[in-house]
């Protein structure tokens, strides 16, 4: 199969053109982006409709579920840098070869996972979590486990159709998917339809039927697509190929560990959020939603800057990677500036879109949150660095060191100043906050020094040196 994304030679494009062909990559990329955080922010809305304490609780249980999820998902990260360096190449066998074995790793992995989802009641009332927020989280997740693998599976296909700049028909599938669940919450959380009404373990019915089914959907279209099926990606799925396995496995690990500190930074703070209180929780998971939701617009650009960084990288073209880089930057830092601009200006605004205010916790729910979103249009800036820095390293294939960046900065730094702004200056829950605004600034503004100053950009790497 012939390349499918066209690149400019290069030297020859300037930041106009390289902005155009990262925004034609780069916008279903996006799209899909949001429509997966949809599918989480309907989550959010629908149980803030039903019931503080099980926003709360899910809060906690998709916490948990991601935290899980993310460590797996550090495979399809990896391979959509491989993939797109393969496709740089005209390497068609080892793109095959690579996408197979992450999918057996990713499956291997969320078998292993799911035991844990199901013990998490006690791992959660161990962290200190109120018995009965704890129990209806673990009342979730026992439903939720059943989705981590095609959770997984999904994430693998979307990075080599992605690579493919087939990003589209993940978008549509993915929008597809926030619309069943919406029905599913409909139905199995508030009980219509002639569904029972099941309240938390509703809600993740509903998003592990939208699992099951977008992977069937992308795994069909990866199979039977005219222009796809010469592939042959699933044929003789099950034969072992250790090389490319421990290839990926190489290169994943250290990529889901990198984004395992960061969601680890995250779920501490809704572990710690929880300490405080109840409202002070759901408030978090509403401004943590909204902080997410704008988030995905730079993971779609960060994404496509993997994709074309990869093409350039596996082609030996360090003027085009630098060119395209600066490029994807930009937009991002653009959009930052953008949403600031809201957090600073419409906090209650975007609070109160998931809240019934009929509640009693409601207005101190949308008054602390609107606090948490002004400390959030603080970090907008860094964790747009850190995101689109990660993406430009996986696609010139560098995950190692940026895993021990992002562990240092998040674990050693970000909580700790979370915890001891938070409890030992007695600032709450907006100085947790500032903790995650001091451990973002480290990550990103280091990881942005590394792509920078690193050997790829360096004239001796292209061919014609």
């Amino acid at each position: 199969m012939n390349q499918t994304v066209k690149t400019a030679p290069a030297g020859q494009s300037g930041l106009a053109e390289n902005i155009r062909a990262t925004l034609f990559l780069g916008l279903p990329m996006v799209g899909s982006s949001i429509a997966q955080m949809a599918l989480h922010v309907t989550d959010t809305i629908m149980l803030g409709w039903y019931g503080v304490p099980e926003l709360a609780a899910v809060v906690l249980g998709s916490s948990f579920f991601f935290f899980l999820f993310i460590l797996g998902s550090g495979f399809s990260y990896a391979l959509m840098g491989r993939i797109s360096a393969a496709l740089g190449a005209g390497n068609v066998t080892q793109l095959r070869r690579d996408t197979r074995m992450g999918m057996w790793v990713s499956i291997g992995y969320g078998l292993a996972a799911m035991p844990v989802m199901f013990a998490a009641g006690p791992i959660l009332l161990a962290l200190g979590q109120n018995p009965h927020l704890a129990e209806l989280a673990a009342e979730f997740l026992r439903v939720a486990a059943f989705g981590l693998v095609p959770a997984l599976v999904v994430a693998v296909l979307r990075a080599y159709l992605s690579a493919q700049e087939r990003a589209q028909v993940v978008m549509w599938v993915t929008v597809l998917g926030v619309g069943v669940n919406i029905l599913g919450n409909w139905a199995f959380v508030f009980g219509h339809f002639g569904a029972p009404e099941l309240g938390v373990a509703g809600s993740a019915l509903s998003s592990v039927l939208v699992q099951i089914s977008s992977a069937i959907l992308l795994a069909a279209y990866a199979a039977w697509h005219p222009k796809l099926r010469a592939i042959g990606l699933f044929t003789r799925f099950w034969r072992p190929d250790w090389e490319a396995l421990v290839s990926v496995v190489r290169l994943g690990l250290p990529a889901g560990l990198t984004h395992l500190s960061e969601a680890g930074l995250f779920q501490a703070s809704a572990l710690m959020m929880g300490w405080i209180g109840t409202v002070q929780l759901a408030a978090h998971g509403i401004a943590l939603e909204l902080a997410s939701l704008t988030f995905m617009i730079h993971m779609g650009l960060s994404n496509a800057a993997t994709v074309r960084a990869g093409h350039a990288f596996g082609a030996g073209e360090p003027a085009r990677l630098r060119a395209g880089a600066k490029a994807a930057v930009l937009m991002s830092a653009v959009f930052a500036g953008v949403t600031i601009a809201a957090f600073l200006l419409l906090p209650q605004t975007l609070i109160g879109l998931f809240l019934d205010r009929t509640k009693p916790e409601a207005a101190e729910i949308l008054v602390f949150g609107a606090q948490l979103l002004a400390v959030a249009g603080l970090f907008q800036l860094f964790d747009a660095a850190q995101v689109m820095a990660l993406g430009l390293l996986r696609g010139v294939h560098d995950t190692r060191v940026p895993m021990v960046i992002a562990t240092i900065s998040y674990w050693l730094i970000g909580v700790p100043a979370s915890y001891i702004l938070a409890f030992r200056f007695d600032l709450g829950g907006i100085g947790l906050w500032l903790g995650l605004v001091i451990g973002l600034a480290c990550v990103g503004v280091t990881l942005m020094v590394r792509f920078w100053r690193g050997p790829w950009l360096r004239p001796e790497h292209s061919p014609a040196a």
